[in-house]
């Protein structure tokens, strides 16, 4: 039986989710990792119901080199949509709009095109609500600042060319462990052009179980560039602002302590 969902977003978020949905699954038979089939019947995404089973090592360590293989199979440019989505291209419930053509001239850097698209959009609407004070604002925009000039761009893992196919929304309950080949099976996802890292710091933001497994075997098939660990904390500010603008509370200082560390 097939799982329901709507969306607050109406049916063109549901139309974006299912169009990343197909795009994330067109990696499988290159060694991606499974994907949910969906289909969008009205104003309803039918999602097909997956079969759960524990979180294994074994498991864990087939994830993460079918997650190495599914980044491995690009993007036409940062921030891009899934080929077959339409306008608005924006995903999930903060609204976060895609690039629908290359940032900058030319295909441009991961640091700009994110900075325009995924993060100070939203830093902007949670300055707007007042989620910060003047100090506060001031060492995230500089963060932002530094994010949009390329000073914390970084290599890909080696088997990406350019950007990665990620999942854009890689959190542990996105992630359902099921007795298939790659280990678990990718649901709801922001799919779209990017830098593999942003994928591999969600997993690490809410923790999944053998998160350390599932990182050693992506190592494995891709190896990940030196520094990747230190920069984990940079790929999670986006995320960060976007529970601040949705949720406040403690990720606010969360948000700010890892725009401090960027300097």
């Amino acid at each position: 039986m097939d799982v329901e969902k709507a969306a607050a977003g109406g049916r063109a978020a549901l139309a974006m989710e299912a169009a990343g949905l197909a795009w994330l699954a067109d990696a499988e038979p290159d060694g991606g990792t499974r994907i949910a089939r969906a289909r969008l019947a009205g104003d309803v995404l039918r999602v097909a119901r997956v079969e759960p089973a524990p979180a294994t090592l074994e498991r864990a360590h087939a994830l993460g080199r079918s997650l190495a293989l599914l980044h491995a199979s690009g993007a036409a440019w940062h921030c891009c949509p899934p080929p077959s989505a339409a306008p608005p291209f924006e995903v999930g419930s903060s609204r976060t709009p895609l690039a629908a053509e290359p940032v900058g001239s030319g295909p441009g850097g991961w640091g700009e095109a994110w900075a325009a698209t995924a993060v100070r959009p939203i830093f902007e609407r949670c300055v707007a609500a007042g989620a910060f004070d003047r100090e506060a604002a001031a060492t995230i925009e500089r963060a932002v600042d530094r994010l949009a000039a390329g000073d914390l761009d970084a290599p890909q893992p080696r088997l990406v060319d350019g950007a990665a196919r990620i999942h854009g929304d890689l959190w542990s309950g996105n992630v359902l462990w099921s007795d298939v080949d790659t280990g678990a099976v990718l649901i709801d996802p922001h799919a779209q052009g990017g830098h593999a890292e942003t994928d591999l710091a969600m997993l690490a933001l809410f923790g999944l179980p053998h998160l350390d497994r599932v990182l050693a075997a992506y190592d494995e098939v891709s190896p990940l560039a030196d520094g990747w660990r230190e920069r984990i904390p940079m790929q999670q500010l986006q995320p960060l602002l976007v529970h601040t603008m949705r949720f406040g509370g403690g990720y606010t200082e969360q948000a700010v302590a890892v725009a401090r560390s960027l300097g």
